[in-house]
């Protein structure tokens, strides 16, 4: 049995040494990472999850962004301990905390990364939004949390104030 929890600050460097085990070297060098940087993460969206033991199972993270005029959330990293991949822990993560996005008045949310697998949870490609380069322009997609959310949405991603 696994329990959800909002991340913590005493959760971070933990969850740091997951993304390091999960990602390839180099991961802060992404893009995104450019996004995140000096920004929190979104309290009580950003969440991990935990084994009856407490030990760390997996994490996701969001980030404020801002894509021209309009705010939006950048999910990102999410990752799975190898013990539990295989689990369906990862869409867990993805739907309860797209939820509770949800529920707290976002209104829509963007990641960069692989279509076919993302696109189970609705994403869909973002054709005028604009990440920073070397983005591929194929892996920046979108949900919308409420209805038509992206609709006339483009521009730069930029970082939250």
């Amino acid at each position: 049995m696994l329990e959800l929890m909002p991340e913590t600050d005493s959760d971070w460097w933990e969850v740091e040494a997951l993304l390091d085990l999960c990602f390839a070297p180099g991961r802060e060098a992404l893009s995104s990472y450019r996004l995140r940087d000096g920004v929190p993460p979104v309290q009580g969206l950003s969440t991990v999850a935990r084994d009856q033991g407490g030990i760390l199972a997996g994490a996701i993270r969001y980030w404020p962004v801002r894509v021209g005029d309009a705010a939006a959330l950048l999910l990102g990293p999410i990752a799975v301990h190898p013990t539990h991949q295989g689990e369906g822990l990862g869409g867990y993560l993805m739907r309860s905390s797209l939820a509770r996005a949800r529920d707290s008045g976002w209104q829509r949310v963007m990641l960069v990364g692989d279509a076919p697998y993302y696109g189970r949870f609705g994403f869909a490609r973002l054709d005028a939004v604009e990440m920073p380069p070397p983005t591929n322009p194929d892996r920046v997609l979108g949900l919308d949390l409420i209805p038509e959310a992206w609709a006339g949405i483009a521009g730069k991603v930029t970082r939250a104030a």
